[in-house]
């Protein structure tokens, strides 16, 4: 798979500035999946494991698979403990080492954005489901700011900054969701939008969990520290603060899915 422009090579990184939104999502993505519990399971851009530790949380698969091109997310998610066996590799989400029907359920979690060509993606996904399986997504609206840190991409926008975006972020439109997953011949495909909300202490902690991300602290880096000030005083004034100084963030997911024939 051709490396994306962003990339996350830092597992503890990644479980404070995504892995707990990706939860989040995934905790209402699972609730309007309801899926079987026992099932074979695998994890497509698992990352370093964080939706695939619900999985096993919820749902106890009999078998759970997860990949992904880092070595290093593959590497801390290994070492989680998980509530059932779990198999980590890296892989490309366009070529899964997997034999064909092998599993009940194939899900891409926050990943199908990332892929170079997402329909390619999916049809492997397809292949690697049993027939009556299930293949589904779930992704950040990034088409329409439903993206956690949105605000930190509106704030390099407002000083005429482009943001580091996926190569395939129009992808996560529901319309071209839909599209994808029709012209892989997936049936019975349905849609939900969810909405959630992550409480960080004050804007100081909201600030330095953005900064684990993989492309604001290279930006910030190349700023003069006058444009520095002035975009966090950007963002400050944007978000949403109570009363005692903590902030509330909401973020969008558009979720599909789909019967293999």
């Amino acid at each position: 798979m051709t490396e994306p422009a962003i990339r996350f090579d830092d597992g503890a990184a990644y479980e404070s500035f995504m892995g707990v939104w990706s939860r989040l999502a995934g905790d209402a993505f699972l609730d309007w999946l309801s899926p079987g519990r026992g099932e074979r399971w695998l994890d497509v851009g698992c990352g370093n494991g964080a939706f695939s530790t619900l999985l096993a949380d919820r749902l106890q698969p009999s078998a759970l698979h997860g990949i992904d091109p880092s070595e290093a997310q593959i590497r801390f998610a290994r070492e989680r403990t998980l509530a059932c066996p779990a198999e980590f590799r890296m892989g490309d989400a366009m070529a899964l080492p997997y034999a064909e029907a092998q599993f009940d359920q194939s899900v891409m979690a926050l990943v199908i954005f990332f892929v170079p060509e997402p329909a390619v993606g999916v049809a492997e996904m397809v292949r690697v489901t049993r027939p009556g399986g299930t293949v589904s997504a779930y992704a950040w609206d990034l088409p329409g700011g439903g993206f956690p840190y949105a605000m930190l991409q509106d704030a390099l926008r407002a000083q005429g900054r482009s943001p580091v975006m996926p190569p395939q972020a129009a992808v996560a439109a529901l319309d071209a969701l839909q599209a994808v997953w029709t012209g892989a011949g997936l049936q019975d495909v349905a849609t939900t939008v969810i909405t959630v909300q992550r409480i960080f202490r004050d804007f100081e902690d909201f600030w330095q969990i953005a900064l684990l991300g993989p492309s604001l602290a290279p930006a910030l880096a190349k700023m003069a520290p006058a444009d520095v000030a002035a975009m966090r005083e950007f963002v400050r004034t944007h978000l949403s603060e109570e009363r005692d100084g903590r902030i509330v963030c909401t973020a969008r997911a558009h979720a599909i899915k789909g019967r293999v024939a």
